[in-house]
């Protein structure tokens, strides 16, 4: 197993900043996930780290030792590719046990090695195929046997899933989650799909333009977003955004926009009138007839089966509510709806968030305690 430390890592081509002093540590026998757009940088990441790319400034550690030069055959780490990269005329015995024969092991052991690898990934049956003859989660798995079969120190992946279609990905992130567990084996996994991200990470490592935008597990990312970029990049649908004013009524702190206004459950007088963005996940939008609640009109309803989408559009601003399934609301008319304090996120005019200090909450607020992060930038 492998402990994995990025230090200043920059990488450029030419005038081009593609990475930019990344500093990351992955924890010996853990699943750390790079998410992010396309373009942002997280495969020249994992190149990096495999050795097919060298940084131009920065180093790379395994387990202590400075690899940052060391060529790809030094560094026990085992990639899979996106397209899987298999031998089309040898069968997936000889694909698995091809690294094994590279260095010279004898047929018994590299045979005992195979067949162990391929029960661990139900592929028994399909020793003495090609390549042709397998679906696509068939050659993911024989790329990943080929990766497990000499025992390295961490898994690269890069995108692995990107080729299967939805049912079979989502089975296939099961059967990794469950390798993972079984190998406890260090995993760099790259993906642009939040929804892998989300469920098989233990931490993520959120990018954007080659920077690191936070790393964090997926509840730390999704709960208390670090900047308006990983609130609207998280969920689906993303994160509400819209600006809003700070303004003091009735001895609380307000957040104020065009047709909205919600209190905050903190008594200060600091930053009054102060404009920032305002964050509210989908899914915390309540659709209730209360004293006090917002006015929206239903612009249009989607449902998704369990649950609908249902549009709104609040002043100037469009907002996205997640309900359950069905609602009574229908498209052109109006409806209320309300936000608890808690669930409401602030974030600066540079797209960083804002924490409230613990000595401006409010104990309560509406019968209940509140709990808002700290308002500092």
């Amino acid at each position: 197993m492998s402990r994995i430390q990025l230090e200043s890592v920059s990488k450029t081509f030419g005038s081009t900043h593609v990475i930019r002093d990344v500093c990351l540590d992955i924890a010996d026998g853990e699943f750390m996930v790079l998410l992010g757009p396309s373009g942002c940088g997280k495969s020249t990441l994992l190149r990096m780290v495999a050795g097919l790319a060298q940084p131009t400034s920065g180093r790379i550690l395994l387990n202590n030792n400075d690899v940052t030069c060391a060529p790809p055959r030094q560094r026990d780490l085992a990639m899979v590719f996106q397209s899987y990269a298999l031998y089309p005329h040898l069968t997936v015995a000889k694909n698995i046990g091809f690294p094994l024969r590279t260095h010279g092991q004898s047929r018994r052991s590299i045979a005992e090695s195979v067949s162990k690898t391929a029960a661990t990934l139900g592929l028994t049956h399909l020793l003495g195929r090609r390549p042709a003859e397998l679906s696509g989660g068939q050659r993911q798995r024989v790329a990943l046997g080929r990766a497990m079969v000499r025992e390295p120190g961490a898994f690269l992946m890069d995108e692995p899933l990107s080729n299967l279609d939805a049912k079979l990905r989502s089975a296939t992130r099961t059967e990794l989650i469950e390798l993972h567990r079984r190998l406890g084996t260090t995993f760099l996994y790259v993906t642009h799909d939040q929804v892998e991200a989300m469920t098989m990470a233990m931490r993520i490592a959120l990018l954007n333009e080659g920077r690191i935008e936070q790393v964090g597990t997926p509840a730390e990312l999704y709960d208390t977003p670090r900047s308006v970029f990983v609130a609207g990049f998280l969920g689906a649908p993303p994160m509400n955004l819209f600006d809003a004013k700070v303004v003091r009524r009735g001895g609380e702190l307000h957040v104020d926009s065009p047709g909205f206004t919600a209190p905050l459950g903190i008594m200060s007088d600091s930053h009054v009138d102060r404009t920032v963005t305002v964050g509210i996940r989908p899914e915390r939008i309540r659709l209730v007839s209360a004293s006090g609640a917002s006015t929206a009109k239903v612009v249009t309803v989607e449902n998704l089966g369990s649950e609908e989408l249902v549009h709104l559009s609040v002043g100037p601003n469009s907002l996205c509510a997640r309900v359950t399934r069905p609602t009574s609301v229908q498209a052109g008319a109006h409806t209320t709806f309300i936000v608890d304090p808690s669930d409401i996120h602030l974030f600066d005019n540079d797209g960083r968030r804002l924490t409230w200090k613990d000595e401006e909450r409010a104990p309560v607020v509406s019968g209940r305690a509140v709990s808002i992060p700290a308002f500092t930038s």
